[in-house]
């Protein structure tokens, strides 16, 4: 039991840093973005090929999947995302959701449909059994806690203690003041996407051994990063956490107990929490 528990933190961990970026531009810059799993599967492979074809190590790839998604995100800001803004949220949808099949088209093509192998560094590959053996502890899955936990950290200091965060929520609350006041308001927006983007990116690096990786990772896990996004509420970090811990939770103890019935018992978990609170968990007014 406390072995499936860790297990289900260390999903809903990977899951939080997945879904945060989606959490950003949808609750903060309402814009939604389905094709936000394109940019964890970048991550992902990015971090595959350089491991596997340059040799280049595991915790050096991890930075360099976040900066370059970071950096693809923030081009197709400018270059696209940006004139989709103002757009009703119908043609947010159709615009994006062709860019993940066309992320999946690509990949499919270039890099080839069969699942890719990341191979870890030995000393990830080990685990750890406490309390007689009632709890197992995976040293990867330890690590993707410790890092989530740190991102979540940060990211909650960024936006709650920094200028940046407080420009951001200024924008946010309302775009037209905050230019007014001198903020570069469309800078701030391809600074959040980018970071949005990034962080997807490093999700998908971290996640690649866990969840497995192919060209239909941004359609197979769409579902899942909405769930973090519509249970957790779209305007703050907590609401995101705590929907993503409990969605990793709920989704390896259904699968545990009851293979056969485990999507049943994360979308019956979902509709509760949404006919409780269908804001979300965690409500803060604003949107641009």
């Amino acid at each position: 039991m406390l072995t499936i528990l860790f297990d289900g933190i260390a999903y809903g961990m990977l899951l939080f840093i997945l879904a945060v970026g989606l959490s950003v531009t949808m609750g903060l810059m309402n814009f939604i973005n389905l094709a936000h799993g394109a940019f964890a599967m970048a991550g992902g492979y990015l971090t595959v090929v350089l491991m596997q074809r340059f040799q280049v190590p595991f915790l050096v790839c991890l930075p360099l999947a976040f900066a370059a998604t970071a950096l693809l995100g923030a081009v197709m800001e400018h270059t696209l995302y940006r004139h989709m803004y103002k757009k009703p949220h119908l043609d947010q949808v159709l615009f994006s959701i062709g860019l993940a099949f066309m992320s999946v088209s690509s990949v499919d093509y270039f890099m080839g449909s069969q699942q890719q192998i990341m191979q870890l560094p030995e000393w990830l590959r080990g685990r750890t059994e406490l309390l007689d053996g009632a709890l197992g502890m995976g040293h990867y899955r330890l690590f993707i806690i410790a890092v989530c936990a740190a991102l979540t950290v940060g990211l909650q200091y960024v936006l709650a203690k920094t200028r940046f965060g407080s420009r951001l929520r200024a924008s946010v609350d309302d775009a037209r003041v905050a230019a007014g006041l001198g903020i570069r308001v469309n800078l701030i927006f391809a600074a959040t996407f980018a970071m949005g983007s990034g962080l997807a990116g490093l999700g998908g690096a971290l996640g690649a051994e866990v969840l497995g990786l192919d060209p239909t990772f941004p359609l197979k896990f769409m579902v899942y990063f909405l769930i973090v996004v519509a249970v957790g509420g779209t305007s703050s970090i907590t609401g995101p956490l705590w929907a993503a811990l409990l969605l990793g939770i709920a989704d390896v103890a259904g699968k545990y107990y009851m293979p056969k019935l485990g999507s049943f018992i994360v979308y019956s978990l979902m509709i509760a929490i949404l006919i409780w609170r269908p804001q979300g968990l965690f409500v803060r007014k604003g949107g641009r």
